[in-house]
């Protein structure tokens, strides 16, 4: 398919700001298995705002990390469509969604995905490598410290603790400054009292930047600190609620 052409950046600041930060329409994914197939997501449709933080719930297998992927250009959906920052990321190729997400979109997961063969400062500099940045030492130094690591750059993953994995990875996915961050059970692999140091660390870095969040979390709790609650079944929206 043919990547299409970015959404023109708006002359007015004010009419720029109108747009959503998410445009979510329709969007569906279904998949082809032996037995028939099957759907995962069905007609889901919302919008989030620029700054919004936005938790997605729902039981296991309701969809919440697909519609996740689906939001941030990594699958592409069978239906419907999903606009990042006013631009169709759902039309795009995979050259156009991986330039959209190295422009605009930051990322954590649940299993830190860090690059074992790499040092801290290795893996947060590399989306700059990869986005082309001259300078990405410097950046990656300074997030690292941030987080509280600015003694740990050059160990790797293997000779951190799960907490320090984490915290190179939310160095990771705000060392390009993106303007959306997407976060997968960011503590489903930690313990109660290192998740909850995780988690405001990244409400304190999310404020400080400005950055549209979108948690996928089974925590209720943390669910609640959000702006908005959006929860699926069964692949369908089922609520909209803000708190």
């Amino acid at each position: 398919m043919a990547d299409a052409q970015a959404f023109p950046a708006a002359a007015d600041p004010a009419a720029r700001a109108a747009v959503p930060a998410l445009r979510v329409r329709g969007l569906g994914k279904r998949v082809d298995l032996p037995s028939g197939p099957l759907t995962i997501l069905d007609g889901v449709g919302f919008d989030i705002a620029r700054g919004e933080v936005v938790a997605v719930v729902g039981a296991s297998g309701s969809g919440k990390s697909t519609l996740l992927s689906l939001l941030a250009g990594l699958d592409v959906p069978s239906s419907g469509s999903v606009e990042l920052d006013g631009e169709p990321v759902s039309g795009l190729g995979e050259d156009g969604r991986a330039r959209v997400r190295g422009a605009k979109v930051g990322f954590v997961f649940q299993n830190f995905q860090l690059l074992p063969s790499l040092t801290a400062l290795e893996n947060v500099m590399l989306p700059l490598e990869l986005r082309g940045d001259a300078d990405v030492e410097a950046p990656a130094r300074a997030m690292l410290a941030k987080v509280g690591l600015g003694e740990r750059l050059h160990h790797y993953p293997r000779q951190l603790s799960g907490g320090e994995q984490q915290r190179v990875a939310l160095a990771r996915a705000f060392v390009t400054g993106p303007s959306l961050l997407f976060a997968d059970e960011p503590t489903g692999n930690l313990d109660t009292r290192t998740g909850q140091a995780i988690i405001e660390l990244l409400f304190a870095m999310n404020a400080d930047a400005g950055t549209t969040l979108v948690l996928v979390t089974h925590d209720h709790h943390l669910a609640s600190r959000c702006h908005r609650t959006l929860r699926l079944d069964g692949g369908r929206l089922v609520a909209d609620g803000r708190g």
